[in-house]
């Protein structure tokens, strides 16, 4: 009987994928909409540039901690980390969340005032547990807590009060606490798709993966993503490992969903290839060039759910920062907060948002509104661009009272501090670049916005100018051009580096001017790990995943800088800062460079940055 119930499932799967690759045709945009209804469709997201993520859950309730073991990473995933069995889970996790003090106008107030123009909930993340009263079963909040009250209505009222969009975090593909769940075997194996370490298309050899596959997202994942969208209307769905799933499965989710509101915003983790913009890695530190719309999704500390025996909380200077590297390349930062079990947020992360609320009383239309900027990253820091308007976001203050602005060609009506726009500040032009007279003391030591308004069209060099008068020139390989198959790593603060670097034709190469003679002593930074003896598994942002073995990196290279080259050989280790000595430049336009001389290891290094710092 259940091998023709199996047989009879893989049939209607077969025929419903033949019917979805002749019927649904692409799914990546809204109803064929044109260019015009697209960009009508994604301009309140594109105003915006910053929103607030939330993994809040049942979880949050043990913070982290299992029978008195504490568990690093991340929080959210505590139930597969400590293999809690799902009777388990639900009565000694959903059964004692009871968060009598949440407070939804509180949430969405802090972050209208941080400056946030939207917000994202976690509505079920992978332990399957669903944060609304769902009617498809009753493993929810209303059902399976003593809390019995749904706090995604009052989280829309909230975003409807101050004026911020709302949405949903669903994971679509893993289901922790549903026991016919695709791969959920129970080992913990990553239930709902740790056969994708199998090998590419490991769907295809597994049928009865397949048909749990398609029972799962039909009997579940879409009914409640529907009903979400029904009985909610958000303006935005988030959905993640897309890699869990097979592709058709993924395809069939997007599809249902761009049927159900064709105005939705879908992430890019929902479909490879689609949805309405990139999702760039977790916890990333610096950005790679993007030519379409894409988002970073940073958190506080190391983990998205509330986790106490996390203490790594970055600085709200790292924030502010980050926040102004994204509008700069034209992306979004969505950045997460974990609330604890009982409501409240985190003093940790209040201290964070209250400090970037400040910065954003002043400076908050730097970033709102902005486009990508035209300007070439600056030796102090970044800018961001509002029709005819820079905003210069002074990282590094100038000791000697004049920030030089390199690469703007077009003249400008005037400039002004952000914080004191009554106090018009002095400029002069020398060729393509501007010199503003400045205070001699920054006005905010984390980030100084100065508006600069040009007389027309900002026309610039994409050439980076090269400053004397700052400590250190850093030149990220995530702001070069790269040559041959050199690929960007994610852009956390450990892999800000380019990797596949396996053929002496590969480059990386800056483009850019100096004005006056200096001498700068050279340096580069890099990750040269050694060799992995075995495959195995590593702890990742969804479970443990596939490690190939590395041989090690390892080689010669040479750093061109005009005239004036340095051949070295590569140190293994992480985080390396090798030293090459001093070059003197005349002043004039060059191509740095770094090439491969030999390659000795897997592949020459993972260059991260040239750092030139001016000597006296």
């Amino acid at each position: 009987m259940k091998r023709t119930i199996f047989i009879a499932s893989l049939c209607i799967y077969c025929l419903s994928l033949a019917m979805l690759r002749a019927e649904d045709g692409p799914v990546s945009q809204a109803t064929n909409e044109t260019a015009a209804q697209r960009d009508a469709r994604m301009a309140w997201w594109r105003d915006a540039r910053f929103g607030m993520f939330v993994h809040w859950g049942v979880y949050s309730y043990l913070g982290g901690d299992w029978q008195g073991k504490p568990y690093n990473g991340y929080a959210e995933h505590i139930q597969r980390m400590a293999k809690i069995p799902i009777p388990v889970y639900r009565q000694e996790v959903a059964g004692h969340f009871n968060p009598t003090n949440f407070n939804a106008d509180e949430w969405i107030h802090r972050a209208k005032e941080t400056g946030m123009g939207y917000f994202i909930i976690t509505a079920k993340h992978h332990d399957g547990f669903a944060m609304w009263p769902t009617k498809v079963n009753d493993y929810n909040i209303v059902a399976a807590t003593p809390w019995h009250h749904d706090p995604m209505a009052d989280l829309r009222a909230a975003c409807k009060k101050y004026g911020v969009k709302f949405g949903f975090y669903y994971s679509h593909a893993f289901d922790w606490g549903d026991e016919d769940a695709p791969g959920n075997d129970w080992d913990y194996n990553n239930p709902g798709g740790d056969k994708s370490l199998h090998g590419a298309k490991w769907w295809e050899k597994d049928p009865e993966f397949l048909a749990k596959a398609r029972k799962y997202v039909d009997e579940k994942a879409i009914p409640q993503i529907l009903e979400l969208i029904r009985d909610y209307d958000p303006d935005i769905l988030w959905f993640d490992t897309p890699q869990k799933l097979p592709p058709e499965e993924n395809r069939r989710v997007l599809a249902a969903v761009r049927r159900a509101k064709p105005s939705l915003l879908v992430n890019g983790r929902l479909v490879n290839g689609a949805g309405d913009y990139a999702s760039t890695s977790d916890r990333p530190a610096e950005f790679p060039p993007h030519d379409d719309d894409w988002e970073g999704i940073p958190t506080t500390n190391e983990s998205y759910g509330y986790n106490q025996n996390d203490h790594s909380h970055k600085t709200v200077a790292h924030f502010i920062r980050v926040l102004a590297k994204a509008a700069a390349r034209g992306g979004n930062i969505l950045m997460n907060i974990g609330p604890r079990g009982d409501g409240t947020l985190d003093p940790a992360d209040l201290t964070i948002l209250q400090g970037i609320g400040d910065w954003w009383q002043f400076n908050g239309e730097s970033i709102r509104g902005t486009t990508r900027t035209p300007l070439a990253v600056q030796a102090w820091g970044e800018s961001t661009r509002k029709g005819n308007t820079l905003y210069l976001h002074v990282f590094d203050w100038p000791r000697d009272g004049r920030l030089v602005v390199g690469g703007l060609q077009t003249d400008i009506s005037k400039a002004w501090l952000l914080a004191d726009a009554k106090q018009p500040l002095k400029f002069t032009r020398n060729g393509m670049d501007l010199t503003l007279t400045v205070p001699a003391v920054t006005p905010d030591a984390v980030d100084t916005v100065i508006a600069v308004e040009c007389a027309d069209e900002p026309q610039t060099d994409k050439a980076r100018l090269l400053a004397a008068n700052v400590g250190t020139n850093t030149l990220r390989t995530f702001d070069a051009n790269l040559i041959g198959s050199l690929g960007f790593g994610s852009g956390k603060k450990n892999s800000a580096w380019v990797n596949n670097w396996t053929n002496k034709t590969e480059a990386v190469v800056w483009p850019v001017r100096i004005k006056e003679k200096a001498t700068f002593a050279v340096s580069v930074v890099y990750d040269a790990p050694v060799g992995q003896k075995s495959q195995g598994l590593v702890e990742g942002d969804a479970g443990k995943e596939a490690v190939q073995r590395h041989t090690g990196a390892g080689g010669i290279f040479t750093v061109a800088l005009g005239s004036k080259s340095f051949t070295a050989t590569v140190l293994t280790g992480i985080a390396v800062r090798q030293s090459l000595g001093d070059v003197t430049l005349e002043p004039g336009s060059y191509e740095f460079c770094v090439k491969a001389n030999e390659i000795t290891g897997e592949e020459l290094f993972r260059l991260q940055s040239l750092e030139l710092v001016p000597q006296k």
